[in-house]
C-alpha cells in the first residue's frame, strides 16, 4: 500500500508550491486534493461530519490550479482530485483542466470525481439536486470522450455537444485513472459502470469491507481503492491494507507552512516505522 498526502489546499494554509515539493521530498506517493467552489450562507445542508461545518471548506483552491502549480515543481507524485465535484462543472473546460495538468505533469494526473452532498451548492451552479446522479455518469462519460475522439461529440438527456476538437489530449492512455467517490449503493454501481476506482472517506472497517467485497463481486475482479483523509494509525492503516487499498493519503490539516512541514516530517517517520513494523 501506497501513502499519499490529503488535503484541503486552502488560500491560508501552507501554498501549493511548497506542499508539493515538501511531499515529494519526503517519499510519499500522490498529493491529493478536496473541491468546494462556494458554501452558500444559508447552510440548509447538514455537515456529514456533524457539527459546525470547518472554515476549510470555505476556503479552498481551485483543485487543478493547485495541482497544476504543484505538477511544475515535482517530477514524480501523482497528482489526484480528491474529488472534483464534476456534477459542479463544464464538461468541456474540466476535460481541458484535468489533460492539461496530466500533460504539464507527464502523465500523473489521477481524475477523482463525486456528486457532492450540498445541495445548495449544487444549486448556485444550476444542478438540480434530484438530477446529480445522471448528471455526474453524463459528464464521466462526455469528459472520456473529449480525451479519446479527436472529434468528440456526446448526445446524452442532461450533457449535448456536437463533434468538435479539444486539446491538448491527455499524455496517459487512454486517459487519465478515474475514481469514484461517496459511500453508497449508487457509487457502487458507477464505479462498476465506469471501470473505475473508488476513492473512500476514513470508514468504519465494518462498512469499507461491505464495499470493497460489492466492488469486487461486481467487477469479478479486485477493483483499483484509495482514500482521501486517513488517519495517522498504523493499525488503521494496517486494516484497510489487508482490505486491498493500493493507496491512502494521509489527512494533513489546511495549515501555515512551516507547521504542516513538521506535520510532514512526522508523517513520514511514522509510515517509515510501519514499514519497518514485522
Amino acid at each position: 500500500m501506497k501513502f499519499g498526502i490529503s488535503t484541503f489546499v486552502t488560500d491560508d494554509g501552507i501554498d501549493p508550491v511548497s506542499l508539493g515539493r515538501a511531499i515529494e521530498e519526503r517519499g510519499f506517493h500522490s498529493l491529493m486534493v478536496a473541491e468546494h467552489s462556494n458554501i452558500p450562507a444559508s447552510r440548509e445542508s447538514a455537515y456529514p461530519g456533524g457539527g459546525d461545518l470547518p472554515s476549510v471548506y470555505y476556503k479552498t483552491l481551485d483543485p487543478f490550479v493547485t495541482l497544476a502549480a504543484a505538477a511544475a515543481v515535482t517530477e514524480t507524485i501523482e497528482l489526484i482530485t480528491g474529488v472534483a465535484l464534476l456534477i459542479q462543472r463544464d464538461p468541456i473546460h474540466t476535460a481541458k483542466e484535468a489533460a492539461s495538468v496530466d500533460l504539464i505533469s507527464g502523465g500523473r494526473f489521477v481524475f477523482g470525481v463525486g456528486a457532492g452532498w450540498n445541495l445548495e451548492e449544487m444549486r448556485a451552479h444550476g444542478t438540480d439536486p434530484k438530477t446529480r446522479g445522471a448528471l455526474l455518469d453524463e459528464r464521466i462519460e462526455a469528459i472520456t470522450a473529449l480525451w479519446t475522439q479527436e472529434r468528440a461529440e456526446y448526445h446524452g438527456r442532461l450533457v449535448d455537444f456536437e463533434p468538435t476538437f479539444c486539446r491538448p489530449k491527455p499524455v496517459q492512455k487512454p486517459h487519465p485513472p478515474i475514481f469514484i467517490g461517496g459511500n453508497s449503493d449508487a457509487t457502487v454501481r458507477r464505479a462498476l459502470r465506469h471501470g473505475a476506482g473508488w476513492i473512500s472517506n476514513p470508514l468504519p472497517l465494518d462498512d469499507l469491507a461491505r464495499r470493497t467485497g460489492q466492488l469486487r463481486d461486481g467487477a469479478g475482479r479486485d477493483v483499483p481503492l484509495a482514500m482521501f483523509g486517513t488517519p495517522v494509525d498504523q493499525d488503521y492503516w494496517h486494516a484497510v491494507d489487508q482490505l486491498g487499498f493500493g493507496q491512502v493519503g494521509l489527512l494533513l490539516p489546511s495549515v501555515p507552512r512551516d507547521k504542516a512541514l513538521g506535520l510532514l516530517d512526522d508523517y513520514a517517520a511514522a509510515v517509515q516505522q510501519y514499514g519497518d513494523r514485522p
